[in-house]
């Protein structure tokens, strides 16, 4: 891996962290649910070892948060595209009506009709 990749990887540690303790969760309540060690858990948080793929959604779900979150989050890049897919999944949830009224206010903000 070149440095680029390293830097970002070692943001990755750093989100998992903080959306760990933003949920009121310990390293030992992560572990145990994703069913790894807790030392496991430390060392990624830590940069220290590689997050699997399987541990990275489990922890997503875990918390509530979308790989395309997690990744927006931890590597500045992706965070437009990242943005986007979060804009996209809100106003899908939204009826007829909010959606219009979405539309209205980002004219407002943009003006653009």
């Amino acid at each position: 891996m070149g440095k680029q990749s390293d830097f970002e990887y070692a943001n990755l540690g750093q989100v998992v962290k903080k959306l760990r303790k933003e949920h009121g969760l310990t390293q030992v309540d992560v572990a145990r649910t994703l069913n790894v060690t807790p030392g496991y858990i430390s060392n990624v948080e830590n940069s220290r070892t590689a997050m699997s793929l399987r541990v990275l959604c489990y922890y997503g779900d875990l918390t509530g948060i979308t790989l395309d979150e997690l990744v927006g989050r931890a590597v500045p890049a992706y965070r437009k595209t990242s943005l986007d897919h979060k804009i996209s999944r809100m106003v899908e949830k939204l009826g007829e009506e909010d959606k219009q009224k979405v539309i209205d206010t980002l004219s407002i903000w943009t003006n653009v009709e």
